[in-house]
């Protein structure tokens, strides 16, 4: 067989031919992606992921939707007297038979006490990975509904990479199933669920990303798209920035709001992570240059993908921000290295906090003063105490641990 040239290329660490013929990674090279020989129109293996990028659905509603749409206006009207909102976060739970998912999920449910209105969580809010592997709808029942089962809240949620995938036709459109459960029409009681005696509705968000007005917090679920790494907001090959163009209205509406409330920014892929699954830091640039233009940039950040909990204080427009890491939800917990308290990357901004290998989920708890976080792992069945409880002044904008 005859060998492909190198292309007229002198310095072979900067040819991606050469490179195809000595690697499977054809990008795997010393040189800056700039220096590079491109190869089929591209010299660094972003440019060849972000054309895999799957659609990104139109949104309903201009993607707003009010607690209330949620939990009712008479649960809304309670946590304002209240004074609290408090709520649940987490991600990657549906694999296999969702046995881990329901241990966690029944630890969630201890949080919960009849009639104490208020005082109970308003929602779980689920960051991605709802359901892995092919025919996902034909597996809702179980890996969903069942885990589920003796949760008392409302759930809400963003997509992960694998509730994009469409790996079999019937997942096919891309998200298809996703949609049908959370962004449904009509709030009903599936097949999936009534077929087992479990009742849970589907729920109504605006689309596959969105913003959730509530009291005290708005929270900001966007749609990090399919590849198992890293994130995007684009969508349609990288065609597609509606969502960015979204968010940059909906910042600009946060902006100009005289309503000051905290604000959380959500996606599946992490900005950070030092384990499992890396960083994506491309997407977090593009999120930093839209908060950047609205002056507006979040008080807390939470994703998942990666299977166990880190968290990250970054420095930035004057303040401290949490980047928190909870794929905690049900997939067997990754190894994560020890949290050192170091900056984390080049820029010296970001320090690595705090660290866990654990099933568990996050509880959070909003007022018009602070954002308070606590991690509860799920430690042989126990719900014992805390890791890494910590606090975020609205005010002065510090992080305060414990």
């Amino acid at each position: 067989m005859a060998r492909e040239p190198v292309a007229n290329a002198t310095d072979l660490s900067v040819s991606t031919f050469y490179s195809r013929g000595r690697y499977a990674h054809p990008f795997y090279l010393p040189a800056a992606p700039a220096a590079r020989v491109a190869m089929n129109g591209h010299a660094r293996m972003t440019d060849w992921s972000k054309k895999q990028l799957g659609p990104v659905p139109a949104v309903k509603r201009n993607g707003v939707m009010d607690l209330r749409d949620v939990i009712g206006a008479d649960g809304v009207h309670e946590i304002q007297r209240f004074g609290e909102l408090r709520f649940h976060a987490l991600g990657d739970s549906g694999a296999g038979h969702a046995e881990d998912a329901k241990k966690v999920a029944e630890d969630m449910a201890t949080d919960f006490k009849a009639g104490a209105g208020s005082l109970n969580p308003a929602f779980l809010f689920h960051l991605g990975d709802v359901i892995y592997g092919p025919d996902k709808e034909e597996h809702y029942g179980e890996r969903f509904y069942s885990p589920y089962r003796h949760y008392p809240g409302k759930i809400i949620a963003i997509p992960g990479n694998h509730d994009g995938e469409a790996k079999a036709a019937a997942d096919k459109p891309s998200l298809k199933a996703f949609r049908d459960h959370f962004c449904a029409r009509t709030a009903a009681v599936p097949a999936q669920a009534s077929d087992s005696g479990i009742y849970r509705e589907t729920m109504t968000e605006p689309g596959v990303y969105w913003m959730l007005d509530a009291p005290f917090v708005r929270i900001i679920g966007l749609y990090s798209n399919r590849l198992e790494n890293p994130g995007f907001l684009e969508g349609d090959g990288g065609h597609d920035r509606s969502q960015l163009a979204w968010l940059e209205k909906t910042l600009e509406s946060v902006a100009g709001n005289k309503s000051r409330k905290a604000l959380v920014i959500a996606t599946h892929h992490p900005p950070y992570s030092s384990a499992s699954h890396s960083g994506s830091a491309e997407m977090s640039q593009s999120i930093d240059a839209i908060c950047k233009a609205a002056d507006v940039f979040p008080d807390a950040f939470l994703s998942g993908h990666a299977h166990n909990y880190q968290r990250f204080t970054r420095r930035i427009a004057g303040k401290q921000i949490p980047y928190i890491v909870v794929g905690t939800g049900g997939l067997a917990p990754d190894k994560v290295p020890n949290a050192t308290g170091q900056p984390a990357d080049d820029s010296h901004e970001t320090t690595y906090d705090a660290a866990m290998a654990s099933y568990g989920y996050l509880y959070v708890t909003a007022s018009a003063q602070v954002l308070k976080f606590e991690f509860w792992p799920l430690a042989d069945g126990v719900h014992s105490q805390p890791y890494d409880p910590f606090t975020v002044d609205l005010k002065t904008h510090v992080v305060t641990r414990g």
